[in-house]
């Protein structure tokens, strides 16, 4: 194993460093091909997020990294261009990543490209699914996979009709892996929403509930299932994934944690990193002191937009196999005789009711129509229940 150290000077700008950076990864990837590739990653990523916000500025290291023979170099290019240039919707950066997500020989680097769509276009969530609409019917399931995770990203926490449209027939796609993606990303556009707010977020709920109790389900789409279950309801459904703020402006913590988060298909301990841009909606109110005082407000909007899912019952029927029970020929032959017996009887009883019926016929003959009304029996219906109907506004206390 070939060891090396490089000193940069402090002189040379951030800028500078970074480059510098970049061209000792490659020259360590060229020297050394026994280096675990998790690492050379890693260092690619690192690299990446050492662009974040850059734009122009780092249009000289993407070239450069886009351009190499080596897959792992240019698998850090998509991500320094998605970091370079992250919510910026920049045409330049949207045309070259979808030029690689269409060209490049490499799956790892189309899927990247893909999912990088997510990260430049958060900033106008509604215009992903339109962009990558073509790229979902890919016959790559890589590429499919990255428009997954590229919705998921963009449209995170909207709830976008469109979005969902987009990611529903993913959740059933043939390939194990475009399925966990369609599932995590469905999760992320629905985070903290529930049936009130649209309808196919309850069948969403009981697809992932079907998954995990499905003994023939396959890990990476059962995987899928637990985790979008557990962002759905994350933070006790008191918080949402956000990547600007209410000023518009971009959470780099949050963006951050998201493009770490994105890279668990190498590692599954980077999924914990998708907490950091999880953001608080819980309401609390708070005096000068910071502390809690107690008092009421109106929230003028209907209960059922903030209602809680209904818990899940866990079946608790057994189902028992009924074995087949010995039967010895002599008790057959009883049972025949003892049959045979109780015919004989029932016909001779069928004959004789048979009589007593057609006398009991004519002699009811003369009963009046009116009489045979008045036989008849009324019954009072219940009333209807009517469902009351939902309050626009409810009373809500602090602390609850």
């Amino acid at each position: 194993m070939v060891k090396f150290q490089i000193y940069i000077p402090e002189k040379l700008s951030t800028f500078e460093q970074i480059r510098v950076s970049f061209f000792a990864l490659r020259y360590c990837i060229k020297l050394n091909r026994s280096i675990n590739e998790k690492i050379i990653k890693g260092l690619a990523l690192g690299i990446a997020l050492t662009v974040y916000g850059r734009e122009e500025e780092a249009d000289t290291l993407i070239e450069q990294m886009t351009r190499d023979q080596d897959p792992i170099l240019r698998y850090g290019g998509m991500n320094a261009l998605a970091l370079a240039y992250s919510g910026t919707a920049n045409n330049k950066a949207i045309r070259q990543l979808l030029h690689f997500a269409v060209s490049d020989v490499s799956d790892d680097v189309r899927r990247t490209a893909v999912l990088a769509l997510g990260f430049v276009l958060y900033s106008e969530p509604e215009q992903t699914p339109r962009i990558v609409s073509l790229l979902s019917e890919s016959y790559n399931p890589h590429v499919r996979y990255g428009v997954a995770l590229a919705v998921g990203i963009s449209c995170a926490g909207t709830g976008l009709s469109e979005a969902i449209s987009l990611l529903e027939p993913l959740t059933s796609d043939v390939v194990d892996f475009v399925r966990q993606g369609a599932l995590i990303a469905m999760a992320m556009v629905m985070v903290r929403m529930n049936e009130a707010s649209d309808s196919r977020i309850g069948t969403f709920r009981r697809q992932l509930e079907k998954i995990i109790l499905d003994k023939h389900e396959d890990t990476m789409s059962k995987m899928g299932a637990i985790l979008a279950s557990g962002i759905l309801d994350a933070g006790g459904r008191n918080v949402t994934i956000r990547l600007l703020s209410k000023s518009k402006h971009d959470k780099i913590t949050a963006v951050v944690g998201l493009a770490v988060f994105s890279q668990f298909w190498y590692w599954y301990p980077l999924i914990y990193f998708m907490s950091l841009s999880f953001s608080p909606t819980a309401f609390i109110g708070l005096n000068y002191d910071l502390k809690v005082p107690k008092f009421e407000f109106i929230s003028n909007a209907k209960p059922s937009l903030f209602e809680y899912p209904k818990p899940t019952t866990v079946p608790t029927t057994t189902s028992t196999v009924k074995l087949p029970t010995a039967v010895l020929s002599t008790s057959a032959k009883a049972k025949a005789r003892a049959k045979k017996e109780v015919d004989q009887k029932a016909n001779s009883e069928k004959a004789t009711g048979a009589e007593s019926s057609s006398a009991a016929a004519h002699s009811g003959k003369g009963k009046s129509s009116a009489e045979k009304d008045g036989d008849s029996m009324q019954v009072d219906n219940p009333p209807d229940k009517k469902a009351k109907p939902e309050p626009s506004f409810e009373m809500l206390t602090n602390p609850e």
